[in-house]
């Protein structure tokens, strides 16, 4: 089956597509920091025109995944640790300031997915499913600004979130990483689940302060892969 009859069942454009499995591939380092993309080669393989890979690799161009160099060529950007810290600090901002919200009031639906997203967290470490630890995770916070009532603050930090999880991937690596996480998570939800704002936030904090505690280290032992 072509690319282009998926997206006809699911309702997907061929571009939208197309840059979502161009983003996983990066996110996973399936695609490496510096490889590089040919539009004829990626539209060949997935048996798609040229024009919606083009689409593709211009939304993926400005969420600063990748680089088009005129001339040159097209290559996945590497890992700026500078652009890293930064967005760290804005994603601590929003998120923390999120939590403070939702642990005055929140919505009890929510509320159960995310026992079920934990539940499911717990699965994929035991598993070492990566792909689906990840899945969960991103979900996690997603449902607490959803339960918050403040959803549209995910959005604000969905790009530079992209760009974290990629130093992320290369830490949760072991399931005692994973479960690390998961405990984090579930004190999150004990903070919130108690209206304890200010333990909420420090929960919070905590857990998104630990994601590039191992950044130094990875610059040293994957140095091709960084600017």
């Amino acid at each position: 089956m072509t690319l282009e009859m998926q997206v006809s069942e699911s309702g997907e454009s061929a571009a939208a597509s197309i840059e979502k499995d161009l983003r996983r591939s990066i996110i996973e380092l399936e695609l490496l920091p510096g490889s590089r993309l040919s539009e004829q080669d990626i539209a060949t393989r997935l048996g798609v025109s040229r024009q919606p890979v083009r689409e593709a690799l211009i939304r993926l161009a400005n969420s600063r995944l990748i680089e088009v160099r005129p001339h040159r060529g097209t290559v996945v950007a590497r890992i700026s640790a500078k652009e890293m810290t930064e967005a760290l600090f804005v994603r601590q901002a929003v998120e923390v300031a999120v939590v403070a919200k939702a642990a005055q009031s929140f919505d009890a639906w929510q509320r159960r997915r995310i026992a079920s997203l934990l539940h499911n967290q717990e699965e994929a470490s035991s598993a070492l499913d990566h792909a689906a630890f990840r899945e969960h995770d991103e979900a996690f916070h997603i449902a607490i600004a959803t339960g918050a009532g403040v959803g549209i603050a995910w959005i604000a930090i969905a790009d530079m979130k992209t760009h974290m999880d990629r130093v992320c991937n290369m830490t949760l690596q072991s399931e005692a990483d994973m479960q690390r996480r998961v405990r984090e998570h579930r004190a999150i939800m004990d903070a919130i689940d108690a209206h304890d704002v200010e333990a909420a936030q420090n929960a919070m904090a905590l857990h998104l302060g630990s994601i590039l505690d191992d950044l130094p280290e990875l610059e040293t032992q994957h140095a091709g892969l960084f600017i």
